[in-house]
């Protein structure tokens, strides 16, 4: 930007506090025209306002930071910045045009902000004419930076066919997460950071419906979430790069997603742990009932996991808890399982348990002594108590213990 003549650096200096005391409200002007005007922003901001409103923010105040540092001789550039937000826009899905637009709405926005704050002042700014070619000049060159860094991001994208998606995922679902070397290989050719807060995903298909995600990453993408999917045994995997987000935002996204069932593992920290990660979300997800749209975190699933991947000790379990009830003519055998589960989960309430299955108190107490009969356990035991409910979980009568999609 070429300097201004002193007096007109000189106005400019004094209407700097004043101007960027203007900054939220600019911000709030912009979101507010995006919204309107922008489907591809408006899908964005449904998801991610902070995150876009952010984003903006910054790059106004960057805009007004070139204005009053070539008044004051400390000019900076925001190339990079605006690069940056060019790469960003492409991950996410939003068309260039629509980006484009952004930026100049941006220019618009400040040079509107800049008449505004000089009327406030009582003076009619005949100089603020030979600062609207900096401003547009200025906003001319970081749409050619956006646009530059949009175009890498797009090359980038396009490079990185599935069969290498499908190598990294492997390698780090397999242990290469340790390795520093692999790690920043795959960052680089996915776009994906893998030194911070990971989550792994896996999705079990539907035999009749398919797979239990549409096109994830490009949906997460869409949130500000970069990923890495891939298939392993006929289930979708997919590493998911968390940065600052809770795991909660990311588990309603995915109920919001899926078709089928999903377990989610902990969070963990870095690539090393994505081995780990993707047994735990594994382990969840064989743990849902098949064809359900259900997600659920390992944390959520630990008792039917540990069943699930011990089937001899499972299927021991369910017979030295139960015994002969499971042995008795159907009718009376789902009648008594229905009762134990309800009685379990009403703490052990014979009167909650009535409550919940519609019938009187003296029914579940009768129900009760049969079960004790067939079992040879004590509705008083502890112990007794705890084997069940892990027996129930390892019999059909888990229904409310499943969690809702």
């Amino acid at each position: 930007m070429q300097p201004f003549r002193p007096e007109v650096a000189a106005r400019l200096t004094e209407l700097a506090p004043l101007l960027l005391d203007q900054l939220d409200a600019m911000t709030d002007r912009m979101i507010e025209v995006l919204l309107r005007t922008e489907p591809a922003y408006r899908d964005v901001l449904a998801h991610r306002e902070e995150e876009m409103r952010e984003s903006t923010r910054g790059n106004l105040e960057q805009g007004l930071h070139l204005l009053i540092g070539a008044a004051s001789g400390n000019e900076r550039t925001s190339l990079r910045e605006a690069r940056d937000v060019g790469r960003r826009r492409a991950a996410q899905g939003i068309p260039l045009e629509a980006v484009l637009r952004a930026y100049r709405l941006g220019g618009q926005v400040t040079w509107e902000a800049l008449l505004e704050v000089s009327r406030r002042s009582n003076r009619h700014d005949t100089l603020l004419l030979e600062v609207a070619g900096s401003v547009w000049r200025t906003n001319d060159a970081e749409c050619a930076a956006v646009a530059e860094g949009y175009r890498e991001e797009q090359r980038r994208l396009a490079g990185v066919d599935d069969s290498a998606r499908q190598r990294v995922l492997d390698g780090l679902v397999e242990g290469r997460g340790g390795d520093p070397a692999f790690v920043r290989t795959a960052s680089e050719l996915l776009g994906v950071p893998l030194d911070g807060r990971l989550v792994t995903v896996v999705a079990l298909p539907d035999p009749e419906r398919g797979p239990a995600f549409d096109a994830p990453t490009a949906a997460l993408l869409k949130r500000g979430i970069r990923s890495v999917w891939g298939d392993r045994n006929g289930a979708q995997v997919g590493i998911v790069a968390l940065g600052s987000m809770s795991g909660f935002e990311i588990m309603d996204w995915l109920r919001a997603m899926a078709a089928g069932p999903v377990g989610v593992s902990a969070v963990v920290e870095g690539a090393a742990a994505a081995g780990s990660a993707y047994r735990l979300a594994e382990a969840a997800a064989r743990t849902l009932p098949s064809g359900s749209a259900c997600v659920a975190a390992i944390d959520e699933r630990l008792p039917e996991a540990l069943l699930t991947n011990s089937p001899e000790i499972s299927s021991r379990l369910v017979g030295q808890s139960l015994g002969g009830l499971l042995e008795l003519p159907g009718d009376e055998r789902e009648v008594l399982l229905d009762t134990l589960a309800a009685f379990l989960a009403s703490d052990g309430s014979p009167t909650r348990a009535a409550d919940e299955l519609y019938c009187h108190r003296n029914t579940v107490m009768h129900r009760l002594r049969r079960i004790e009969s067939v079992t040879g356990r004590k509705v008083t035991d502890s112990r007794s108590r705890l084997l069940w409910q892990l027996a129930l979980l390892g019999t059909e009568h888990t229904r409310s213990a499943q969690p809702s999609a």
